[in-house]
């Protein structure tokens, strides 16, 4: 597998662009299935999770062509083969998104119960629940949703939890269903609104998303549409913490600060001064030591818990003592050992990580054990006295597009090397 070998102790500067947020990327994907025409997808990142995404759906029959623009254009017309795989979906829970769509379109679809990064439990039961509501017929059998419907019928359903896919994909599903859908205690993340508006471009009627309640007005068919993914938060929001951690002063382009305030509010806590405009974020950090800054996660509008492994770096090496609270997964506390052997000074009760400051860390070799882990490792690899090397690395390219060249444009030193 390959490594990163990061040498530390460089401050970062410069500017960089935010690329296509995975997170809205990939159920947009699978919304391309409800339309018998082309749908042109613009600015999608260049990821693992992307291209499994666009295998899942050309194993079924999509046609997937890339133009000179890098834009990709899906058509999912003719789809022969209503069944996602266990060898492609055991990599990504993202692939239960193509549940909805299936079943709104074909009245049928055949998903292997999906895999992913291991932190924590992420049941799938809310979508099953939910699409039983607007009348399929769900069943589990070896290991795989089997899930039919003559027909889906609008109806009131309330989420017993907050839930990002689950939400996509009843919103999807809705959009074909017959009367109206309102969904209630559905997750207000920026993503679901970007998945809103793609659809309502192709002719749906969707409501209120962006809140706690959103109602869908079902239609006959959905048509072809041009769409331009928006940036990634928490891409952007890593990049201002490597810029915390390094004392560093960077501008971050093609990001809509309005989805980042809470990690901005924390950032500013921690001691770094930060100007936003339109579409930009600049971060200047000039403490020797940030502030220690004490974090709960919980769903959006609140702090994300894709930021939280972050965060533990900045505490990391602060003046002194920090509280994390993981609320959201049960089981994201993973890189703490890790960080613990680059000598921070961090308990883990529960879902409570205590951080003591501690004024220097050393580098040393690491693993991944999830995405966001892998980007706290890396961040506090730049940050080390000496050189880290941080191992299974499939998990950064799952979610972040050329991380170590956009750092190393900003002034790191990390070299990829191969297997």
């Amino acid at each position: 597998m390959e490594k990163l070998l990061i040498k530390g102790g460089n401050s970062l500067s410069g500017k960089i662009s935010c690329s296509g947020a995975k997170n809205a990327a990939l159920p947009m994907i699978a919304a391309t299935i409800l339309c018998d025409e082309k749908v042109v997808l613009k600015n999608l990142p260049y990821l693992q999770d992307i291209t499994t995404m666009f295998e899942l759906l050309g194993s079924m029959g999509s046609e997937i062509l890339l133009d000179e623009n890098m834009d990709f254009t899906i058509s999912s017309s003719n789809l022969k083969d209503i069944e996602a795989r266990y060898e492609l979906v055991k990599t990504m829970r993202a692939s239960i998104l193509v549940l909805g769509p299936l079943l709104a379109k074909y009245g049928k679809a055949k998903i292997a119960l999906p895999g992913g990064c291991a932190i924590g439990t992420r049941p799938v039961n809310f979508h099953l629940d939910a699409l039983k509501q607007l009348g399929a017929s769900i069943k589990l059998r070896n290991g795989y949703i089997e899930a039919s419907a003559k027909k889906l019928f609008g109806t009131n359903i309330k989420f017993d939890g907050i839930t990002v896919t689950g939400t996509e994909n009843l919103m999807m599903a809705a959009t074909l269903a017959e009367g109206t859908t309102i969904l209630e205690n559905v997750a207000k993340e920026p993503e679901i609104v970007d998945l809103a508006n793609m659809l309502n471009s192709m002719g749906a009627d969707i409501q209120g998303a962006g809140s706690d309640r959103i109602l869908i007005n079902g239609v006959k068919k959905l048509s072809g549409t041009i769409f331009d993914i928006p940036a990634d938060r928490i891409e952007a929001g890593t990049y201002l913490v490597a810029a915390a951690v390094t004392k560093g002063n960077i501008t971050i382009n093609g990001i809509n600060p309005n989805r980042l305030m809470r990690v901005i509010e924390k950032l500013r806590n921690a001691g770094a001064n930060i100007d936003y405009e339109d579409s930009s974020i600049s971060i200047n950090m000039d403490l020797d030591s940030p502030r220690p800054v004490d974090i709960t996660t919980a769903p959006f509008p609140e702090f994300p818990t894709d930021m939280q492994a972050q965060f533990s770096v900045i505490n990391a090496i602060s003046s002194g003592t920090s509280n994390i609270y993981e609320t959201v997964f049960e089981n994201r506390f993973m890189h703490i050992l890790e960080l613990n052997r680059m000598g921070c000074n961090i308990e883990v009760k529960g879902n409570h990580a205590k951080i003591k400051g501690v004024k220097s860390i050393y580098g040393a070799q690491v693993m991944a054990t999830d995405l966001r882990a892998s980007a706290s490792l890396i961040l506090a690899g730049l940050c080390a006295n000496g050189e880290t090397v941080v191992d299974r690395i499939y998990h950064i390219d799952r979610g972040y597009e050329r991380i170590e060249e956009k750092l190393n444009y900003l002034g790191a030193d990390i070299v990829r090397l191969p297997s």
